[in-house]
C-alpha cells in the first residue's frame, strides 16, 4: 500500500475492508464499482505487487476468508426452499467439498517428513485457543499416546510462558483460523523469533499463521449456516498421526501392547 499515492490508497481502501463484495469481480465491474477503469484497476494491482488481476483476485479471496464472521456465513445461507432440511443437506455437502478440497490440494510428502521432527524434538508445544483448542486437546491425547515430549497451551499466559522458553529444538504447533487468535498468532511469532521449527493449521495463505510459519498446512473451515466446520482440520491431524505413529512402527507397536490389556480389561472401561 505505501507504494500508492495517497488518492490511490484511499481508492482501495473500501476493497481491502470489505474484500467479499469485490472477490468475483471482473476488472471491469470492479473499476466500475470504484468509478475507475479497468486499465486502473489492473495498475493499482500491479503496483501493490501483484503480477496480474487474478493473482489479485486470490489475495481477495484470502483476505474474505480471513475476515469471515458466523454472521457472514448466516446471513448467506439462505435455504432455496426456505427449508432447515435443504441447509442440513448443504451443511454436509460443504463438509465433504471441505474434505476434497484438502484431499487434491496437501502435500503429502511434506507431511510424511515432519514426522521425524515429532522424534527429535526434545519438546513439542501446541498453541490454539477458543474452539481450536478442542483440537489441541485432541493432538495432545494422540501425541501422549505415542509417549512423545507434548504440551498445549490454549490461554494467553501459558502460550507466552511456553514460546518465551521455545528453543531451535523445539517444534511448534499453532492452530488458529481466519484473522487469527491474536495469542496464537504472538505466541507463535515470539517463538518462531526464537529459532523454534513452527508448523501452522490455518485456513488460508494471508493468515498471520503462515506468515510466521516454516510450514503451514490449509484446512477449510467453511461451514453454513455459521460456526466453523473441523472437519478437515481434523483430517489434517489425523494425517499427521498416522505419519508419526508409521514412522516408527515398531516403537509404537510396543507401546499399543503395553496399553492393550488396559484397553481390554481396565477399570475405566464399561465392561460388556
Amino acid at each position: 500500500m505505501e507504494r500508492l499515492s495517497r488518492k490511490r490508497r484511499e481508492t482501495i481502501r473500501p476493497v481491502l475492508e470489505n474484500p467479499q463484495d469485490f472477490v468475483l469481480l471482473s476488472a471491469r465491474a470492479f473499476g466500475q464499482r470504484l468509478g475507475i477503469d479497468a486499465a486502473t484497476v489492473v495498475r493499482i494491482a500491479q503496483r501493490i505487487g501483484f503480477a496480474t488481476y487474478r493473482d489479485f483476485q486470490r489475495y481477495l479471496h484470502g483476505i474474505s476468508i480471513a475476515k469471515a464472521t458466523s454472521l457472514d456465513a448466516m446471513m448467506a445461507s439462505l435455504p432455496p426452499d426456505g427449508g432447515i432440511i435443504s441447509l442440513i443437506r448443504s451443511s454436509l455437502d460443504r463438509d465433504s467439498a471441505n474434505l476434497n478440497s484438502l484431499r487434491h490440494s496437501i502435500d503429502l510428502e511434506s507431511l510424511a517428513a515432519l514426522a521425524a521432527r515429532f522424534y527429535k524434538s526434545p519438546r513439542i508445544l501446541i498453541f490454539a485457543g477458543d474452539l481450536a483448542a478442542t483440537l489441541a486437546a485432541y493432538l495432545e491425547h494422540q501425541l501422549t499416546i505415542l509417549s512423545l515430549p507434548v504440551v498445549s497451551a490454549t490461554s494467553w499466559g501459558r502460550i507466552m510462558h511456553l514460546s518465551r522458553s521455545a528453543s531451535r529444538k523445539d517444534l511448534v504447533i499453532a492452530i488458529s483460523f481466519r484473522k487469527g487468535l491474536r495469542q496464537t498468532v504472538e505466541g507463535l511469532q515470539q517463538a518462531h523469533a526464537r529459532g523454534a521449527y513452527c508448523v501452522g493449521l490455518t485456513d488460508t495463505y494471508v493468515s498471520p499463521i503462515a506468515q510466521s510459519c516454516d510450514q503451514v498446512f490449509l484446512a477449510s473451515i467453511e461451514a453454513p449456516p455459521f460456526g466453523a466446520s473441523y472437519i478437515a482440520p481434523m483430517a489434517v491431524l489425523n494425517a499427521m498421526l498416522v505419519a508419526c505413529a508409521t514412522h516408527r512402527r515398531s516403537r509404537t507397536l510396543s507401546l499399543l501392547r503395553a496399553a492393550d490389556r488396559e484397553e481390554r480389561h481396565g477399570t475405566r472401561w464399561y465392561q460388556m
